[in-house]
């Protein structure tokens, strides 16, 4: 389960909408709790894709994900994940993103049809590498959590 505050699943849709027709991306920044991740930052990326791949790619610079990675310590929280938009295409995850993810991470995917964000998912790779799980998207705050 990962917990994603209104304010930053608003701005992932934004990203998702200012990016298209291309692929938007982004890292998660929060806390591993008991229950799951709660999400308390992102941080968007550049996508560093060729111009002519970014409609239904994305890659981020490993440069990219160093800082994320310092400015997270610096907050003392950790590397939740990623988030990348799907424009004309549903909010599941391709045979890419499976080949190019890692376990443990949290996935979310917000679809975006003809330039207005929709569904927003959220998935982890299986340890073995072998599926996407879709993971359970709680929307809001601790106190109040509105789960999918």
């Amino acid at each position: 389960m990962i917990v994603l505050p209104g304010v930053w699943e608003d701005a992932i849709r934004q990203e998702g909408e200012r990016a298209y027709p291309n692929e938007c991306c982004g890292i998660l920044l929060g806390r591993i709790r008991d229950d799951g991740k709660s999400a308390e930052g992102i941080i968007p990326i550049h996508n560093a894709r060729e111009a002519e791949e970014q409609y239904h790619r994305f890659r981020i610079d490993s440069e990219d994900l160093m800082r994320a990675e310092m400015e997270a310590r610096k907050q003392n929280r950790d590397v939740l994940g990623f988030y990348h938009s799907h424009p004309d295409h549903p909010a599941r995850p391709s045979d890419y993103d499976k080949d190019h993810a890692l376990p443990f991470y949290s996935y979310i995917i917000v679809a975006v049809e003809r330039g207005k964000a929709a569904e927003l998912t959220s998935w982890e790779l299986t340890p073995n590498r072998a599926q996407f799980l879709e993971e359970k998207v709680c929307f809001g705050t601790r106190e109040g959590e509105i789960c999918q």
